[in-house]
This record gives C-alpha cells, structure tokens and sequence, in this order.
C-alpha cells in the first residue's frame, strides 16, 4: 500500500512508525513530518490544514490509504474532500469531528440520547454565563466551544476564577471564534482515563486504556500542556470497568451519531472521569491522542494498515488487532519555558544512546535537521517510549533512556505514572 500520514508530531511518528511494520511492506509519505517520521517515510512540504493540496497529492501519488493524525484538518473537512474525490481516508467526516470540534454539540448530543447525566449549559452572553456561574457556585468547569487548541478549558476552583475564564472567552476574545459560545458544566471529580476505539460507524475495536499527564510539573501541578507522557496499562481500569466504560458511553456515542445522520468513522479518543456514581464522558477528540498514541501502539501486535482501511471502508468486523500484555509508558522532553514561550534550534544529543536501551523507542515530536545536526523545534520535543514485561521495570528503563538524552532547556516529569505505583 501506498500510505500518506497527515501531521508532523510524537502521534504522527508513532503511527508512520507501526505502519512501517506491517506484515507487508508499505510506501510511507508523511505531510509535513519531522526529522524521525523522515526516518520512515518520504515527508511532503505540505501543511497538515491544506486540504486540497493534500487530496491532490494523494491523487498524484495513487495513495491507497490517508491516516490523518491533528484534529484541525478533520473539523476543516479533509475526509469529506477525500471521499469526494474517491480516495480512502481514516477519520470522522466534518460534521462527525463535531464531536471534538464543539463542546455544546456533544453535550447536547449526549443529553439527548441519554448517554451523560453531566449538567451543564450554553451561553453567547457574558452576563447570562456570569449569572450562572454565581448561581451555581464553585467549583466549576468552563469551556470555550471550539477548538481552542488545548488551552478553552478552565477547571475553576472558584467563582472568581469561572467569572475571569468566560470574561476570555466572551469578552476579550482570547480564543477566538473558538470561544464566541462557552459551555459551562458541573465540576465532576475522580481518576481520568482515555479510552480510544477504531470504529467504521457500526462497529468498533477497544484500544488499551492508557492515563496521560497533562501538567507542566511534578505532581501534576502547574499549567495544562498537550501532555508531559503517559502509562498503559492502568491499574484503577479493570477489564469489568473498561468493558463498561466502553458499553455505557462510547458504544451508544457511536450509535447516537448514526442515529443523527453523522456516521462516525475513525478514531474516537473519550477522555473518561471514574466518578463514585460511575464512568462519565469529560471530552471526546476525534483523532488519535497524544502522547497516548506512543505508548499503545508498540503493544499492537497485528496488520494496522489493514485495519485502519477496514475501517475506512467499513468493514472493521472482518480483521482482528492481537494487543501483547505488556506495560507502556513515554515521557515527554520537553523545550525550557513550555508551555510558554521557548527557543528553538537547540542542538539534541543522545537519541541513539537512548534507543540502545531494551524496549525503548524515540518518537520525534517537535525536531528539524538544520546544519546536519538534529534540532529542537517545538515545545514537545521529544517523546521517550518504552516497553516491558511490568509497569515498574518498564518505567526505570525509559527513565534511563530519557537521561542519555541532552539539549540546552531540557525538561522533562520525574513522575509519570505515579498515580499506578502508590
């Protein structure tokens, strides 16, 4: 097959990465890429957002198969222009990708169906939503309705702090279009979890339970960021819980968007809280995470490429994905001053070494060759992966592996997977 992956970070090399691995030998093109995905595949000078410069390429190429990896080309409609032009692409058309391009549009999706008892409301109006919140106290949750790239969030302890967040939103525009509406929902507490299927809109297949760590420091504390790495398995999710989680919220999600006329296909990412009355929905994304991608995908252990056009085609129930009983986990290295404002082009040194040690694999998130040598370019630079028998062994291999690893402002957790080990 001749496969095209859409993206250029830790996710995107993670999936070029097990694609590469297939039973048969592929043809990989990656749009843009970084400097490991060009490790694997050819990268294309093409912007993860230029639909029809993409679905062009891919006629031009004849790719058999495009696995899209950042959210923003799904809201932006890439799967409706593919199909349109009768290429094969695994994602959620437009109108599915609704799912993680706008908050109301899921909740209201789920009240409807029944699917979450989450209370929540929308609002336009800053008074309306401040009203609201001084009605309803602290804490509270806000979120701006579309796409905020990550940072539309604000888990509120108090109400000053709810009134602050719908002022950025409604007031100031600091989101953008994206927070022209905010959602404002009842602050549930407990473990968080991501839980991710492949699905064609009919059936799907259950992806390992993974738990990521999305603060900046140790003992998840400072700002949010895209994700500072992540564990699989997880302790606090039986088989029992998992098989539940996936009966009673994502199973019925994917039957409500066909009810709606919007067929679900591709990927399906439900970041889930375990609250003391049970499972419940937090968010949905409409892609692969990440970095939950780096660490469920070296337990696969069978034809991905196969499955993913299976599901694309609509015909998942006839393969089968074997998942090896192993632990993940990856830590994230990250710039200096991430998520705020950081330098780039620091030279990186130690990959290779890190990669000698059993089990552990390098994904490139945020790295350009500039001069010949290897350099950073993002906040997330690098994403450390390893893989073994148990949680604990697994975590001191890829710790050992993160410390051969050097470049001016490195930064990385000394605690991932904490929450598994206490």
């Amino acid at each position: 097959m001749r496969i095209l992956v859409v993206g250029s970070g830790g996710r995107e090399h993670a999936l070029a990465w097990r694609l590469a691995q297939g039973p048969e030998e592929h043809r990989l093109f990656c749009a843009p890429g970084n400097a490991g995905i060009a490790q694997v595949a050819e990268c294309v000078p093409l912007d993860a957002e230029d639909v029809a410069g993409l679905a062009r390429f891919a006629e031009q190429q004849a790719i058999d198969l495009t696995v899209v990896g950042p959210e923003r080309p799904l809201i932006l409609g890439i799967v409706d222009e593919f199909r349109a032009r009768g290429l094969a692409i695994f994602g959620p058309t437009k109108a599915a990708a609704q799912l993680e391009g706008s908050k109301v549009f899921t909740d209201e999706i789920l009240r409807r169906h029944g699917i979450s008892r989450k209370r929540f409301e929308a609002f336009d109006d800053a008074g309306e939503a401040a009203a609201y919140v001084r009605s309803q106290g602290a804490p509270i949750v806000v979120k701006a309705d579309g796409d905020a790239l990550g940072k539309g969030v604000t888990v509120a302890a108090t109400v000053d702090e709810a009134l602050r967040a719908i002022d950025e939103c409604l007031v100031q525009k600091l989101h953008g279009r994206a927070g022209e509406r905010v959602v404002i929902e009842e602050c549930l507490v407990g473990p968080e979890v991501s839980v991710k299927v492949i699905t064609d809109g009919e059936d799907l297949m259950a992806l390992p339970p993974s738990q990521d760590h999305k603060r900046i420091f140790d003992g998840d504390t400072g700002p949010n960021t895209g994700g500072m790495g992540c564990y699989t398995p997880v302790p606090a999710v039986d088989e029992a819980l998992f098989t539940a989680i996936i009966d009673s919220l994502v199973r019925p999600t994917v039957r409500a968007m066909a009810a709606e006329g919007m067929p679900y296909t591709g990927c399906l990412y439900a970041g889930v809280i375990l609250t003391a009355d049970g499972p419940e929905l937090l968010e949905y994304n409409c892609r692969f995470g990440d970095p939950e991608t780096q660490v469920v995908l070296p337990r696969l252990d069978g034809d991905f490429a196969a499955a993913l056009l299976a599901a694309s085609e609509g015909r998942l129930a006839d393969v089968d994905l074997p998942w090896r009983e192993e632990a993940g986990v990856c830590v994230v290295v990250a710039s200096g001053g991430y998520p705020g404002p950081y330098e780039k082009g620091k030279p990186i040194r130690g990959v290779e070494a890190a990669e000698e040690v059993e089990g552990v694999t390098v994904f490139h998130a945020g790295t350009a060759i500039r001069d010949g040598l290897l350099c950073t370019n993002g906040g997330r630079v690098l994403a450390v992966t390893g893989r073994g028998p148990d949680l604990r062994s697994t975590l001191t291999r890829t710790y050992e592996a993160v410390e051969r690893i050097t470049f001016e402002g490195a930064y990385y957790r000394r605690d991932i997977a904490h929450r598994a080990l206490v």
